[in-house]
């Protein structure tokens, strides 16, 4: 319970991380505010999986977070009028997204591939 409680601690701070890295995002670096906001949602959904998997190998998280991002992303492509209306709520378009974008893949695999190593070396 206590390993749980730690990841969904670490889940609220990359949430709000996030969330900042788009709220002041002409105060960053042109670079960080282009990609942190997307590996830092891969690395929510890593760490989600963690929180629900905590007794499963972290290969499986880090597996699955990198499916549910990608189809997530792959999604997009779709542009159905009653998903865009889904997507265009705010936390429709936090958790959806608005279009795809290849880039955003290489974001995921990162932010994902971030937490993964930190695990690993704490």
């Amino acid at each position: 319970m206590k390993l749980k409680l730690g990841y969904i601690g670490v889940v609220l701070l990359v949430i709000a991380l996030g969330i900042s890295s788009r709220v002041f995002a002409d105060k960053l670096p042109l670079f960080i505010s282009s990609h942190a906001g997307d590996a830092l949602w891969g690395s929510m959904v890593y760490l989600g999986f963690r929180v629900l998997l905590t007794k499963h190998k972290l290969l499986l998280s880090w597996g699955l977070g990198l499916y549910f991002s990608y189809a997530i992303e792959c999604s997009q492509l779709y542009q159905g009028a009653w998903i865009n209306s889904v997507r265009s709520t705010v936390m429709g378009g936090l958790i959806l997204g608005k279009g795809f974008l290849w880039i955003d893949l290489i974001r995921y695999f990162a932010g994902i591939g971030i937490a993964f190593r930190w695990i690993i070396s704490s």
